[in-house]
C-alpha cells in the first residue's frame, strides 16, 4: 500500500448518462413510509408470500444440483412452459405461436426485458413513442440507447389511447412504440378496439412495438386481457414482454420473459447475453415444474379483484373520488374533492402529508410524467394483506 503522503488522490468527473435521473419516487415514498411507520400502499409489491409449492419447487432443484449457468436464452423446460401457456391463453383468440427455442428468452424481470429489447434496435436519433403517464424506466432506458422519446399523453381522466395524437407523432425516424396494458398507474386496459385500431396504425410502416404486458393475468369484471400476440399484425412486429415475479408474487425473485418472432428475437439476444447473459438457473427449474398447474395463474384475477372491491368499498366512504381499476393492482383516486388545504398542496406534497400526517404512503401521478403534469391523482397499490388494507382504509378514514 502507497501511504506516502504527497501523492495526490483524485476521483475525475464524470459526464452523467441520465444527467436528469435522481432517486426514483418509489424508493423516496417507501423510505418515507419507513420513517413515518406508515401502511406503505406507494411501491407495487405484495406484503403476502407466494405459494409454498412454488418455494418447495425451486428448493428441490436447488437440492438436485441444478446450480450451475443455465443456457443464455433460459432453461429449456421453462422456455417450453411459457410457449404452452401463450398458446393455451391466446391461442383460442387466433393469436401467434411461439417457438420456444428461438422465440422466448427468460429475463432478469421486466425492466431487464425493456431495456434490451430497446437496446437492440434503437439507435442513436431513432425516435421511440411513449405513452404518459409511463413507467419510470422507460425514457431512461431509451436515453441510454441514444433515442429521442416521444411523449404522448393518454387521454386526462379516461387513460385512453389518443390515436390521433399517436398517429400525428409518426415521422420517418420512429423506430418503436412502447405500449402498457392493464397500464400502470391508471390501471386501465386497453380494449380490443384500441389493439385493432394500433395495428391498423402500424400496419403501413416498419415501426416496432413494445408491449409491456406484466398485469396479463390481472383484469377485473370478465373482461380479457387483449394482448398483442393476439393480432397478427402486431405480434410479428412486437416483443412482448411478461412477469413472474408479477403473477406469482414473487417481485424479489426478478424474472420475466419476453416473446418475439424469432427475427426479432435473435437481435434482443445479442444483447441479452451480454447485459446479463442468464438468469438464476433454479428458479427457472422451479417456475417451469410449478407451471404445469395453470390454475394459478387462471385464477389470479379473481384473487385480486376481490383485494380491489375490499378497498374501494372502504375509500368510498372518504373524500377521495374512485377512478376506474379495470386491472393490475392500482387503484387511482382524485383528490380534488378534500378540504383546503390537502387538495392545494398537489400531488407529490399531498402524498408527503398522507404519509407523514395521515400514516399512507401513495405514488404521485406527476411522478409518471416527464413535465410533472398534475391532475390531482394519486395511485395506491393493494397488493397487501387484507389487514393492511384494513389498517390503511381505518386510517384514511380520516379524509
Amino acid at each position: 500500500m502507497n501511504c506516502d503522503p504527497n501523492v495526490m488522490t483524485h476521483t475525475p468527473a464524470l459526464v452523467s448518462r441520465l444527467p436528469t435521473v435522481g432517486t426514483t419516487i418509489f424508493t423516496v415514498m417507501s423510505t418515507l413510509a419507513a420513517n413515518h411507520a406508515a401502511v406503505n400502499l406507494g411501491q407495487g409489491f405484495p406484503d403476502f408470500d407466494c405459494d409454498p409449492a412454488l418455494v418447495g419447487a425451486v428448493s428441490q432443484a436447488m437440492q438436485a444440483g441444478l446450480n450451475q449457468y443455465p443456457p443464455m436464452a433460459g432453461v429449456a423446460a421453462l422456455r417450453e412452459a411459457v410457449a404452452s401457456k401463450l398458446t393455451l391463453w391466446h391461442g383460442a383468440a387466433g393469436g401467434r405461436h411461439y417457438d420456444a427455442a428461438a422465440e422466448i428468452t427468460v429475463t432478469a424481470g421486466a425492466t431487464q426485458a425493456i431495456i434490451t429489447a430497446i437496446l437492440a434496435v434503437v439507435h442513436p436519433g431513432d425516435e421511440v413513442i411513449v405513452l404518459e403517464p409511463c413507467y419510470d424506466s422507460y425514457i431512461p432506458n431509451i436515453d441510454l440507447a441514444g433515442g429521442k422519446a416521444v411523449r404522448v399523453p393518454l387521454k386526462p381522466g379516461s387513460f385512453r389511447p389518443d390515436f390521433d395524437r399517436i398517429s400525428a407523432a409518426i415521422s420517418p425516424r420512429t423506430r418503436a412504440i412502447l405500449i402498457n396494458s392493464p397500464h400502470n398507474p391508471s390501471a386501465t386496459v386497453w380494449s380490443d378496439a384500441d389493439m385493432l385500431r394500433l395495428q391498423e396504425l402500424l400496419a403501413p410502416t416498419n415501426i416496432l412495438l413494445i408491449s409491456d404486458e406484466v398485469y396479463e393475468h390481472m383484469v377485473f369484471d370478465g373482461q380479457a386481457h387483449h394482448s398483442a400476440a393476439r393480432y397478427p399484425g402486431l405480434a410479428a412486429r412486437a416483443f412482448i414482454v411478461s412477469s413472474f415475479g408479477k403473477t406469482y408474487h414473487v417481485t424479489g425473485w426478478k424474472v420475466g420473459f419476453v416473446a418475439a418472432p424469432a427475427a426479432l428475437m435473435g437481435e434482443f439476444r445479442k444483447v441479452h447475453q451480454f447485459n446479463v447473459f442468464t438468469v438464476n438457473t433454479p428458479v427457472q427449474h422451479g417456475l417451469a415444474a410449478y407451471m404445469a398447474d395453470p390454475r394459478p395463474y387462471q385464477e389470479l384475477a379473481a384473487f385480486y379483484q376481490r383485494k380491489r372491491d375490499l378497498f374501494r368499498t372502504g375509500l368510498a366512504t372518504t373524500r377521495l373520488r374512485l377512478l376506474p381499476s379495470e386491472g393490475s393492482f392500482f387503484q387511482c383516486v382524485d383528490i380534488s374533492s378534500l378540504a383546503v388545504p390537502e387538495r392545494t398542496l398537489g400531488e407529490a406534497r399531498f402524498c408527503e402529508w398522507l404519509t407523514t400526517e395521515v400514516g399512507v404512503a401513495a405514488i404521485p401521478l406527476c411522478a409518471f410524467y416527464g413535465d410533472g403534469f398534475d391532475q390531482s391523482v394519486v395511485r395506491f397499490c393493494f397488493a397487501k394483506k387484507d389487514e393492511t388494507l384494513h389498517t390503511a382504509l381505518q386510517r384514511l378514514a380520516r379524509l
